[in-house]
């Protein structure tokens, strides 16, 4: 590529990105912001790992370099972790998740606040600075209700009532069971399924329950998803990386293929979270040949360099229609990672429309089209009849 060549990309890529910053963006998957009295008990590191564990390489990923110098400028202090903590001392949560939230420019979040329950601020706190809604974990609600039945059939009745209808504010109900026991989720009979139950009514303690039971999860999953077609909202998945209690191998999103090839769900849209990396060819394929399947990129966006994160997105965009592509943040208990995710998801979102448009599969009169459906519309139309806008 010559000089002159290379300079006029530069100059294009950054003015797209500047016009970027002008489009709303609707986060339709994040998590609640930690209460100030749980922040205490973290390592600041802890927060730019995806395993969520700080050890002595915890800031030695091209992830929190980078990090440290974009949070330093948003916040106006040097670029060292120390003065960053001292300037948030100085802000306050409050105002620093204003700043973060304004500057990410978002029209919407929606929440999983199924991921430590107790350390979490309410979705209503949220609301505060803009406007926030559910994502229903059905992995937590079963754990919330598990100790308090008396019987399977009066837990199966009462897990089935508090989705059907999904709440007030619920635009959509997820699954963490890649994490849990994998995604190759099966039927499993009734009474299997309440076998489970009965073991782990036995082996219950005092400290809060963590479901693993295979049998038992896949036969929620699967009450989920009926209950989810009856009302045609969509179901978010875990795929591919994450925490390190995650057996990879078991979060390849195409494992989920006999549940989308299974008509009693199939006005359920699925949604692939975290662009499903290092499944991202997969999860593209999969969005190309089933209709109800959509992507989203959070967690690979900001989590990965510049490089993997340009990479996962253009292999989303490689097979599957722009139509199934949205943004999201993944962002989780500090507002840093909002604006994070919302800088380089816009940022690296130009880069690969720009190249789309050097390559010749798009138009430069098409790519304000594609971002605006990107970061917003496809979010919009997905969740219309859950979320007024």
């Amino acid at each position: 590529m010559s000089a002159n060549l290379s300079a006029n990309l530069s100059v294009k890529s950054t003015k797209l990105i500047e016009e970027l910053w002008q489009i709303p963006a609707l986060d339709q998957h994040a998590h609640n912001l930690l209460k100030p009295e749980a922040l205490a008990r973290y390592p600041y590191s802890a927060f730019f790992s995806v395993s969520g564990q700080s050890d002595r390489f915890a800031t030695e990923t091209l992830f929190y370099r980078r990090s440290i110098r974009d949070i330093a400028e948003l916040l106006d202090c040097s670029p060292t972790e120390q003065a960053i903590l001292a300037r948030r001392e100085n802000l306050g949560l409050e105002s620093l998740s204003e700043l973060c939230f304004s500057k990410a420019n978002l029209e919407a979040v929606f929440l999983d606040d199924g991921f430590l329950t107790n350390e979490i601020l309410p979705v209503e706190w949220h609301k505060k600075i803009l406007p926030a809604y559910r994502v229903l974990r059905l992995e937590k609600l079963a754990e919330t209700l598990i100790p308090q039945a008396l019987s399977f059939d009066k837990f199966l009745e009462e897990f089935r009532s508090a989705i059907d209808p999904p709440p007030p504010g619920v635009v959509a109900f997820k699954s963490i069971a890649a994490y849990r026991s994998g995604l190759k989720i099966e039927p499993v009979p009734k009474q299997e399924a309440a076998s489970s139950f009965y073991v782990i009514k036995k082996t219950l303690a005092e400290q809060p329950l963590y479901l693993r039971d295979k049998f038992l999860i896949d036969f929620l999953v699967l009450q989920g998803l009926e209950i989810a077609a009856k009302h045609k909202i969509p179901v978010q998945f875990h795929t591919g990386f994450g925490d390190r209690d995650l057996d990879l191998r078991l979060a390849s999103p195409l494992h989920l293929r006999p549940i989308l090839e299974d008509s009693r769900y199939r006005q359920a849209p699925i949604v692939l979270l975290h662009g499903s990396y290092p499944f991202s060819r997969e999860a593209s394929y999969l969005a190309s040949a089933y209709e109800r399947v959509y992507l989203d990129f959070g967690l690979a966006v900001p989590f990965l360099s510049v490089s993997g994160m340009r990479s996962t997105l253009a292999m989303l965009l490689e097979v599957a229609p722009i139509a199934k592509i949205m943004y999201s943040s993944d962002a989780h208990l500090i507002p840093e990672l909002y604006y994070l995710a919302a800088k380089w998801g816009r940022s690296v979102l130009a880069g690969v429309l720009e190249q789309a448009v050097c390559d010749g599969d798009l138009t430069a009169g098409e790519v304000e089209t594609v971002a605006i459906a990107i970061l917003r519309d496809n979010a919009r139309s997905l969740y219309s009849l859950a979320f007024e806008f």
